[in-house]
């Protein structure tokens, strides 16, 4: 085993803290993770803080009759 290979098995093993907290991915994250789909780290964002709601969603939920 050259010492590049060696490089790349030692980097690429499962480690427990290098995971994805959302998805748990340690080389690629999963497709529906919020770092891989805008969208999904949109509605993450807006769950932790309010202020990130755009002014047109707020107006969609007010609507809605959501709080």
């Amino acid at each position: 085993m050259t010492s590049e290979n060696l490089k790349w098995y030692h980097f690429n093993r499962y480690n427990a803290l290098g995971a994805c907290e959302h998805c748990q991915g340690i080389i690629h994250h999963e497709p529906w993770c919020m770092f891989v789909v805008p969208i999904v780290k949109y509605a993450s964002e807006i769950v932790a803080d309010r202020s990130k709601l755009t002014r047109g969603d707020a107006l969609i939920l007010h609507a809605l009759g959501v709080t």
